[in-house]
């Protein structure tokens, strides 16, 4: 019985109607698991692929060697200051536009010396004194190794530690890590695009034996680069939906025929500072069946009360499916990971064409990360110290923002170059984000915060940005810039 006939074949008996709902998504989540089963024994029974990767041990640290504290140090200063010589300074200046008042003499003295409002590193862990210690002690005794792919010449236990706890972290079964957030993504998409292929029996994917990927539109650029390459070899189409619109997302769901369907977004947008409607793409997943994947990149670490990203912020662990993310952004350091079920890393490993290409991440930044995680897990203040700046920017500038990515949208290229040299000039590293990393006519300003930024930080920033930005700022308005 179609899912659309059960309010009416029900009417009468509300349990019943929840029952068949019930049933209805267990089937469509179980034939998924069926599909990838299926596909992975298509590789297994031809011997030529592996699926496991051989290990070899160098006593890697253990949490109890990992050194955190009860507040910030002296290292966490590191973390948001910066020094960018005067000849450099001043050449980036020039380049960039200015009116008349904002014009530099050549006898003027101006300071190298940044704040750092524009960097990922949210929790101030690039600079923590034990994931310093733990990077350097492995390169001292184990050099930077491995020497090739994870599947040619396996890996370390420090990877696989590091493995077991993103998994853990995003409430996953097993985990796969790629040399960057973006191979991540690459990389699960074109394993999942080769299910098409290995389904279709030795012949070009028909229509119903392709997958269809639906994918907001301000997804990453590494999501839609996936798409790419997996719709080159026809194994996948492409439905995008309007930005957080559910409505729209149902409606295509709804009036496509295909059967292999997936969902796929990011989960904290990363030029817009706003969180993926997870909630409703729940809702959505229980009434249409589909594979929901999401980009933790920026919610990893950031959000929920363990971490565990957006997902765990609005509770919903388990109804995702894929979990895809960077050790680069709040991890503090380099890196990609895809947390998934057992079957999904089986058929991963030997088709996530960038993950199999690519040689495994270096043994220190491997101890590093699984450092980082240790630190972020124990200083939990950290956490609580980011989100508390958030609260304190919205406060003094009547922003709205949700997270610690604070998009101040300005309109033209024009505005956002000028105040983004202002804020230079007034020793703010603030970058100006314009087409093609955003829409055109909506360039900004990214502002982004981290736990190891003071109040006072907080302070100094605010009467920067009031100088060149009119409070509170509504919509992509060239007005907003004033005084320059």
């Amino acid at each position: 019985m179609p899912l659309t006939l059960c309010v009416g074949a029900f009417l009468y008996d509300p349990f019943a109607c929840h029952c068949f709902i019930a049933r209805h998504l267990f089937v469509e989540m179980a034939q998924w698991d069926r599909w990838v089963e299926a596909a992975y024994s298509k590789l297994a029974s031809t011997r030529l692929y592996r699926s496991d990767l051989r290990p070899f041990s160098l006593h890697a640290l253990t949490p109890a060697e990992v050194d955190t504290f009860d507040g910030p140090g002296p290292w966490d200063r590191m973390a948001v200051e910066v020094r960018i010589d005067e000849a450099t300074l001043r050449q980036w200046l020039a380049e960039l536009p200015s009116s008349d008042n904002e014009a530099i003499g050549e006898e003027e003295k101006i300071s190298g010396n940044m704040l750092l409002f524009s960097g990922n590193d949210y929790l101030g862990l690039t600079s923590h004194l034990a994931v310093r210690k733990a990077a350097a002690k492995a390169a001292r005794n184990y050099g930077m190794g491995p020497r090739g792919s994870p599947l040619v010449c396996g890996q370390t236990d420090y990877h696989t530690l590091l493995e077991a706890s993103l998994a853990n972290l995003s409430k996953k079964e097993e985990c796969v890590l790629c040399p960057t957030g973006f191979s991540a993504n690459m990389s699960f998409i074109s394993a999942l695009g080769s299910i098409s292929s290995l389904l279709a029996l030795r012949r070009m994917p028909s229509d119903n034996d392709k997958i269809a990927i639906f994918s907001d539109a301000l997804n990453h650029a590494s999501i839609i680069d996936g798409i790419r390459v997996a719709e080159r070899q026809q194994e996948v189409q492409l439905f995008i939906y309007r930005h957080r619109d559910m409505s729209h997302l149902d409606s295509i769901l709804s009036h496509c025929p295909m059967e292999k369907k997936v969902v796929i977004t990011d989960s904290l947008f990363s030029m817009d500072g706003v969180f993926a409607p997870m909630p409703e793409l729940v809702a959505l997943r229980k009434k249409h069946g589909f594979l929901l994947v999401i980009d933790a990149a920026h919610g990893t670490l950031v959000c929920g009360e363990n971490g565990g990203g957006v997902a765990e912020l609005f509770e919903c662990q388990n109804e995702v499916d894929i979990c895809i993310g960077s050790l680069s952004k709040a991890v503090g350091c380099l890196g990609g990971f895809i947390a998934c079920s057992k079957i999904w890393k089986q058929l991963i490993l030997p088709r996530g064409r960038m993950y199999v290409y690519s040689t495994v991440i270096p043994v220190p930044l491997a101890a590093a990360a699984y450092a980082s995680l240790i630190v972020a897990r124990k200083e939990k203040w950290r956490r609580s110290a980011l989100w508390s700046q958030v609260r304190e920017f919205n406060s003094l500038t009547q922003h709205n923002a949700s997270s610690p990515i604070i998009s101040l949208v300005l309109g033209s290229e024009a505005a956002a170059i000028r105040a983004a040299r202002h804020m230079l000039r007034s020793g703010f590293h603030v970058i100006a984000i314009r087409p093609p990393q955003v829409p055109p006519n909506s360039c900004r300003l990214r502002v982004s915060l981290s736990a190891s930024h003071s109040s006072a930080d907080i302070e100094r920033l605010v009467a920067a940005l009031s100088s060149c930005i009119k409070f509170p700022l509504f919509g992509n308005n060239d007005r907003a810039v004033s005084k320059l």
